[in-house]
């Protein structure tokens, strides 16, 4: 897209929110003797026409009251306040809330929490509503429209909680499916007005989650974040936690790590843990900061001496103290042992020893505060970075407290139970990350995590058991939405979105939050661009991340990226102009930008390559970027100041470009650029697919890439000017070579399409000049063409001395006991990746009657020495079970199994690895190499052989000889 597309919009003014439908439930039944509805029913309990003994919620200009007890839970008055303007955002009438005894009225909305309701109770004595299958129940909310509930009332909608949050999950679940999404006021969603809704007749138990605490961390919070909440609310304080908290539970979200970059939850604003506790959020504090203390308030304390443990115990121990005394009887889990000073590692002396001491330490203290044993205090142990270490190294907690076990980083998951662990008390939970500060690169501008990519990561550590807790690194939350939205779903129950569902779940968000029209467009365009960037994030995207010259790989990626904004242009041009500012805010902008960003990588990429050539659109290749780096400031300044006249301002002010290590530069910094003094005369230049040189300048003959009469190729040639005056060129061949530009006038440069008309050559080897000729200049570039006669081979076919194949594209799938091969779509760089289910089965040796993978391919020539080398492109993993690694084999015709170990040399855990290094980090993809002694050419089958669950392969490539250098490897053959 040129930058005058990207700025197409900006100019334009958007105006203030107006309607949008929703329909996505993430419910779950819990059994019951009584009649529960399907997942399917409680899907549509929601009704905008009324139905036989449907219930009204609003209708002819008239709301239903509301009536709840003056007994209880004040959160509960609180959400009710939400749904009262929920319910007018969706029909213009606001309900009334009657606080106490039911009114004399046809229908009301009767709400309550067991056994803090009077209501309630007399419902259940009356045997009006049966609440056996909630009762005791965590989470768990009964939604029923219930005949004939007193004296008086004909009928009521019934919304009863096991607890609190039950109560208040199933008044948000209604304004869900009503058309209220959760992201209403963080991305403006707009709500689609009706002037009757109605819930239909049934009992909708929405079930209990399947993790415990699910829950959200607001770190990396500046500049965007945290200069956000000091404009609009004067720093972190309850005005702001208050939308925060509302978004979770809108979300069925309950736990929370507070911003804690210089912010103190507990002491910045003492009214921030009083809304927690009325709402239901459970507090934590971040991995390293114990004791439900934050950071900011030890470095408050003045004369404290220094955060070791060895040498300052009795001051630490007195600070840990405080934060015990203060949580009362508000919901806390308690972070245990400690970290180094402000996030960053113990020091090399510190000894298992000396943690398990503080950890004891530190449960005397739980236990003198509360009275109580330390076990009935929740609590955690975050196995950060090094502390993980300590865990390896033999280190052990009491069996009650929560083992976080957490990625890389990088959303790679480091270290999960074995199936058949023990149980723990405790449980498991996983800290994973969709943001993240830290060197040598942050990422912390966009959203870089693909959905396929989380459900894989997460549900691999739910089937291992880790279901007490969830946690993701959002980072300033927004631009996080999407896979916020998406964790917080599956953590919910991970049963129902399963590798069948997978695909549609995008598109379900986007139809909640704009509407059925676009939403299977939309959904393409949220997939393909988080994908994209989950190739690699932009703050390591460079001009050389991939090959100008090789396979046209960087201009295919930025042709599809281009391609994906302007349909995200042709869409927001297309809805109205009340979804525009969340059009904007989740599709559009992420989009732009990025395409913008990668157009000009891509042009400074050109830029450095025709400077060496001695290209005349070397200058224009500099505007070009100059251009396209003042767009991303221009995207950016739109955002902040006229998007919903700055609503936003601060979110996008991450950096970007031109990153040097974590948290350098300050601000984005433009490529350096070449420029060239052009001489006033032409001169003639000439470049070719597969080669950075340029002729008549290179010493070497210049030749095109080999073409085949199976693959049927099309190389190009670069006619190019080195002076400022223009000059006529002139293209000549055998009549068999096809020229798309024969002849024509150049001011910059022409590229010239090549091909091979193959009815007009004899079979085997052709070979012939292309001369090419202007201003007084000749130059000659080879061709060879080899022609085949007969059918086309099985299978894939070698081409330039590779075969590339995508895993999913298997001729024969084996599956093994009770072990099946599936598709994870989308999740690959290229195309999709596929793996074996379920993920906690493994074989001991592969060979007949274990699952593999059968691949045809064809090669044309007899591999040099004999042999080949076989990349096997997997997802990046860590050793996430101990032990020597993981392993798959690779065997060819019938030939034995080579196993091939995936963590073979790396027992250090990649964290310590310079990352920039590191293919499973910075490329998000594992390359792993088999040599294999292949000595004819013609028909033969890879196969690839399970042995480790849980390896996720993307594609194969099948080398005859060294080929050229490629981002994405190879392209599929």
């Amino acid at each position: 897209m040129k930058s005058k597309a990207f700025n197409s919009f900006f100019f334009k003014s958007l105006v203030s929110l107006g309607l949008i439908i929703v329909l996505l439930s993430c419910s779950s039944n819990s059994s019951s003797n009584n009649e529960i509805k399907s997942i399917n029913s409680i899907s549509e309990y929601i009704s905008f026409k009324k139905e036989k003994n449907s219930f009204t919620l609003s209708e002819n200009g008239i709301s239903t009251p509301i009536v709840v007890d003056a007994q209880d839970y004040p959160g509960v008055f609180r959400v009710l306040e939400y749904f009262k303007s929920d319910i007018a955002k969706v029909t213009n009438v606001e309900p009334k809330i009657i606080i106490g005894d039911l009114p004399q009225s046809d229908q009301v909305i009767i709400v309550g929490t067991l056994g803090e309701s009077k209501l309630i109770d007399q419902l259940i004595a009356d045997k009006k509503i049966d609440v056996s299958d909630i009762e005791g129940k965590w989470e768990n909310s009964l939604i029923e429209v219930v005949e004939n509930p007193a004296e008086g009332i004909d009928k009521a909608l019934v919304i009863v909680g096991s607890d609190k949050r039950g109560t208040i999950y199933g008044i948000f679940d209604i304004s869900r499916k009503m058309g209220v999404s959760p992201w209403y006021w963080w991305a403006d969603v707009a709500v689609v007005q009706h002037e009757n809704v109605y819930v239909k007749a049934g009992r909708y138990n929405l079930g209990e989650p399947k993790v415990k605490y699910r829950g959200i961390f607001l770190n990396d919070e500046e500049p965007a974040l945290g200069r956000w909440a000091v404009e609009n609310y004067g720093g972190f304080n309850h005005q702001f936690y208050e939308k925060v908290f509302e978004l979770m539970l809108r979300s069925k979200a309950n736990y929370l790590w507070p911003a804690m970059w210089w912010a103190s939850f507990y002491t910045n604003d003492p009214m921030n843990m009083k809304l927690a506790d009325e709402l239901g959020i459970v507090m934590g504090t971040s991995h390293h900061e114990p004791m439900d203390l934050s950071h900011a308030e030890w470095k408050a304390k003045k004369d404290k001496g220094a955060w070791n443990y060895e040498t300052n115990a009795e001051e630490l121990r007195e600070f840990w103290r405080e934060g015990i005394e203060r949580i009362g009887d508000r919901e806390v889990i308690v972070n245990m042992a400690m970290r180094g000073d402000g996030d960053v590692g113990m020091s090399d002396e510190t000894n298992t020893e000396l943690l398990e001491r503080i950890v004891k330490d530190q449960r005397e203290i739980i236990e003198d505060v509360t009275g109580k044993p330390a076990a009935e205090t929740p609590q955690m142990w975050a196995l950060y970075k090094e502390v993980q270490d300590y865990y390896d190294e033999g280190m052990r907690v009491p069996d009650d407290v929560t083992l976080l076990l957490c990625d890389d980083n990088w959303g790679n998951i480091r270290k999960l139970p074995a199936p058949d662990a023990p149980e723990r008390s405790g449980g498991y939970g996983i800290y994973y990350h969709f943001d993240f500060v830290g060197g040598p690169r942050s990422y912390k501008w966009i959203n870089v995590s693909p959905i396929p990519r989380i459900w894989e990561q997460m549900n691999l550590a739910y089937q291992h058991g880790v279901d007490r807790l969830w946690l993701v690194n959002v980072g300033d939350l927004k631009p996080m939405e999407l896979p916020i939205s998406f964790f917080l779903d599956f953590a919910w129950n991970p049963d129902l979105i399963t590798i069948n569902e997978l695909d549609s779940y995008t598109t379900n968000w986007a139809k909640e939050q704009f509407g059925k029209e676009y939403a299977k467009e939309t959904a393409e365009i949220l997939d393909l661009y988080t994908k994209y960037n989950g190739r690699r994030t932009p703050e390591m995207l460079y001009s050389n991340t991939y090959s100008l010259v090789n396979y046209r790989e960087f201009e295919t990626v930025v042709n599809d990226y281009r391609e994906l904004a302007q349909k995200a242009e042709k869409i927001y041009n297309s809805i109205s102009e009340e979804m525009k500012p969340s059009f904007y805010q989740l599709v559009y902008q992420p989009t732009v930008a990025c395409a913008n960003l990668y157009e000009m990588y891509y042009a400074h990429g050109l830029n450095q390559l025709y400077a060496k050539q001695g290209r005349a659109a070397t200058n224009d290749m500099a505007k070009k970027v100059e251009e396209l780096f003042n767009v991303d400031a221009d995207i950016t300044d739109y955002f902040h100041t006229k998007l919903l006249d700055g609503k936003w301002n601060h979110m996008m002010a991450q950096t970007h470009i031109g990153y040097k290590s974590w948290n350098d530069p300050a601000k984005n910094i433009m490529p350096k650029v070449e420029e060239l003094q052009l001489p006033k005369s032409a001169e003639m230049g000439v470049a070719i697919e597969g080669s950075n040189l340029a002729w008549p300048k290179a010493e070497t003959e210049a030749i095109l890439p080999e073409f085949d009469s199976y693959n049927d190729q099309s190389f190009y040639i670069e006619v190019f000017n080195k002076g400022e005056k223009s000059f006529r060129y002139t293209i000549s061949s055998a009549d068999w070579v096809i020229i798309s530009d024969k002849r024509g006038s150049i001011k910059d440069q022409q590229r010239v399409e090549i091909s091979v008309d193959w009815k007009k050559i004899s079979k085997g080897e052709n070979t012939t000049e292309i001369h090419i000729k202007g201003n007084d200049t000749e130059q000659v570039v080879k061709l060879i063409a080899r022609k085949y006669e007969g059918e086309k081979p099985k299978g894939f076919v070698e081409r330039n001395g590779y075969v590339s194949i995508d895993a999913t594209k298997y001729s024969k799938a084996i599956e093994g006991k009770n072990i099946q091969w599936d598709i994870i779509p989308d999740m690959g760089r290229t195309g999709s990746a596929i793996t074996t289910f379920p993920v906690t089965k493994s074989v001991d040796k592969p060979g007949i009657g274990t699952p593999g993978l059968e691949y045809d391919f064809y090669l044309l020539d007899t591999p040099k020495d004999n042999q080949i080398d076989v990349d096997v492109y997997i997802s990046s993993t860590l050793n996430f079970k101990g032990g020597s690694g993981l392993q798959f084999a690779v065997s060819v015709d019938n030939g034995e199994p080579q196993l091939v170990n995936i963590h073979e040399g790396t027992e250090v855990p990649d964290w310590k690895y310079p990352w920039w290094f590191n293919k499973a980090v910075s490329e998000k993809v594992m390359i792993k190499n088999a040599t294999i002694e292949l000595a004819s050419a013609g028909q033969h089958k890879l196969k690839i052989w399970m042995v480790d669950n849980a390896v996720i392969y993307q594609k194969r490539v099948i080398k005859t000889e060294d080929i050229p250098f490629s981002y994405l490897g190879a392209p599929e053959s």
